[in-house]
C-alpha cells in the first residue's frame, strides 16, 4: 500500500472512530452525569504511515488498544471529567456530587464507580441503582426503613421519622471516593466505570451533596454538531483523495498498457 492510500485511509478511520464517539455524546446528553468522550490524534513519531496501518489491521474492527484510551489509529480517547450543571428534582433519593469525586456501587463483576446519583429503594429497603446495583456506604450496603431520607453534605443518611423531622443519629453514610488518574476508568454502561486503580475515600470537608438533585451530562449539543460536520466533511475529503489516487494509478496502468 502506498503512503497516499495509507494517509486517507488513515485519516478516514480516525473520523469514524470520532464520528462514534461523537454519536455516543450526543445519544447521552440527557443523561444524569454522563460524561463526553473526546477523540484526539497521536503523533506518529516519525514512523511510516504504512506501518501504522498495519498495525491498525492487526486488530481490526476493534477501536481500543491494549493500552487504555489508545486506538491503533494513532488515537487517544479519554473522558471529559468536567462536572456538569445541577439541575433540581425534588426528590429525596436523588443526590448530586458538586465537587469532584464518584458514588461507589457493588455489581455483580464487582466494584464500580458513578456520578449519577439516580436511586431507588428495593423490596429489602436498600438503596440500589435503577439497574438493582447496591450502593455502597462507608459501612458497605445501605439500608433504610423509610423512603424519605434526609442526607447531608457529607453523604451522611438520616431516617425521616413518619410524624416529622429525624433521627439525630445517622444510619449510613455515601461512600465518595476519588482516583489519582481519572484517564484510566473504562466504561461498563449504564453510567457506571471500573478501574484497576484503588481508589481513595474523600473527607468529609471535601465532599459537597446536593439531595433533590442530579448532575447534567457536561455535552454540549452544539460543539458536537460542528465536529460532527467538521468530521464528516474530513472523511469526505480523504475519501476523494483516496479514489483520485485510484484512478490515477489506473490512468497509469492502461497508458503502459498502451504501451507495451
Amino acid at each position: 500500500m502506498t503512503d497516499v492510500l495509507a494517509i486517507s485511509l488513515n485519516g478516514m478511520q480516525q473520523d469514524m472512530a470520532r464520528l462514534e464517539r461523537i454519536s455516543m455524546n450526543m445519544a447521552n446528553a440527557a443523561t444524569p452525569g454522563y460524561k463526553r468522550e473526546v477523540v484526539a490524534s497521536l503523533p506518529s513519531n516519525g514512523a511510516a504511515f504504512s506501518d501504522a496501518m498495519q498495525a491498525a489491521g492487526a486488530v481490526a474492527g476493534d477501536i481500543r488498544a491494549d493500552t487504555p484510551g489508545i486506538t491503533p489509529a494513532m488515537l487517544l480517547i479519554q473522558s471529559d471529567t468536567r462536572p456538569g450543571t445541577l439541575r433540581t428534582t425534588g426528590q429525596n433519593l436523588d443526590v448530586a456530587l458538586a465537587t469532584p469525586g464518584f458514588f461507589e456501587i457493588s455489581t455483580e463483576a464487582g466494584l464500580a464507580y458513578t456520578r449519577q446519583g439516580s436511586w431507588q429503594l428495593d423490596a429489602r429497603g436498600r438503596l440500589v441503582t435503577s439497574q438493582g446495583n447496591p450502593v455502597m456506604g462507608v459501612g458497605g450496603e445501605i439500608v433504610l426503613s423509610r423512603p424519605n431520607p434526609v442526607i447531608d453534605a457529607a453523604g451522611q443518611v438520616f431516617e425521616s421519622r413518619p410524624g416529622g423531622g429525624v433521627d439525630s443519629t445517622p444510619v449510613a453514610q455515601l461512600k465518595v471516593v476519588q482516583f489519582d488518574d481519572t484517564r484510566n476508568l473504562r466504561r461498563m454502561g449504564e453510567g457506571l466505570m471500573t478501574t484497576d486503580q484503588v481508589p481513595t475515600q474523600l473527607r468529609d470537608s471535601d465532599v459537597q451533596l446536593r439531595q433533590g438533585f442530579l448532575e447534567n451530562s457536561n455535552v454540549n449539543s452544539m460543539q458536537e454538531m460542528a465536529q460532527l460536520i467538521q468530521s464528516m466533511r474530513h472523511f469526505e475529503s480523504m475519501q476523494r483523495i483516496a479514489l483520485g489516487y485510484d484512478e490515477m494509478i489506473g490512468g497509469a496502468v492502461r497508458k503502459l498498457g498502451e504501451l507495451s
